[in-house]
């Protein structure tokens, strides 16, 4: 019998980091996905150590238009077949649109859409067969328009909106879909960003070994969506209640504090 694997990208750190932990302690072997080398080996080492099955790590970067044949290459050459696609590597860029820098702004796209698909697409006939699932990390950001971080905050509402409609579809499949949509994570998201954590993260923090474990257990358990926090769950609600207009307006101010 072929052996089953999670397949976890942005592994190196943050709550991508905490979501290897979570799955290898329940069992899953895990191949993590990053474009540090180091930081995966001392993962996999630790993975190992606490008695976990032997991580495979594929060194990456999801930017590049040829990393989803590296993976698959990689996860071949072992002799693996994935029943558990984690999308968590993404990141964000703080400042006004039309003043950032027009490339890593399209790398945004590339990561946190073009790669976030073509993995949960790719591996989809071996999702089917294991009966598996896929863990989309998208963000409180997919619910609001982002001034301030434009690509970013669309980035994430087209990760809502993909994985639920990819949920409607597998569904049928025995596939079970998850969008886990954490608000502020301490993590190094906010330094290569390019903003100081404010009144925002004080509020909705949540850590992240806490949203992993709540993204698991909603994965597992078959959610739509998983907000993890009791902040992160009202504010959906709260929007019903305003113009969209309005929201976009107090977005951007409340962006413009964290200069």
């Amino acid at each position: 019998m072929t052996e089953r694997v999670t397949l976890i990208t942005g592994a190196s750190a943050g709550i991508g980091t905490e979501l290897a932990r979570v799955f290898a302690l329940h069992g899953h072997r895990v191949a993590l996905v990053a474009r540090r080398l180091d930081r995966l080996t001392m993962l996999a080492g630790e993975i190992e150590a606490a008695g976990g099955s032997k991580p495979i790590i594929i060194s990456c970067d999801l930017e590049q238009p040829d990393a989803g044949d590296r993976i698959a290459a990689a996860l071949a050459t072992a002799g693996v077949e994935v029943d558990y696609v984690v999308n968590d590597a993404g990141f964000g860029l703080f400042g006004k649109a039309i003043e950032l820098d027009r490339t890593e702004q399209l790398d945004i796209i590339a990561v946190n859409i073009r790669a976030l698909t073509e993995l949960s697409l790719r591996f989809s006939d071996s999702l089917i067969k294991h009966r598996g699932g896929i863990l989309n990390v998208g963000s409180i950001a997919g619910f609001l328009p982002g001034p301030g971080m434009a690509v970013y905050y669309a980035s994430k509402a087209y990760v809502l909106s993909f994985s639920e409609a990819l949920r409607g579809e597998l569904a049928c499949r025995g596939v079970r879909v998850t969008t886990l949509c954490p608000g502020p994570v301490p993590s190094e998201f906010q330094a290569r960003a390019g903003f100081r954590p404010g009144f925002d993260s004080a509020i909705l923090n949540v850590s992240a070994a806490d949203v992993a474990k709540a993204g698991y257990r909603g994965l597992m358990a078959n959610k739509r969506v998983v907000l993890p926090g009791l902040g992160i769950k009202v504010l959906p609600l709260m929007l019903r209640f305003f113009p969209r207009g309005f929201i976009l307006a107090a977005v951007g101010r409340f962006q413009l504090r964290k200069r």
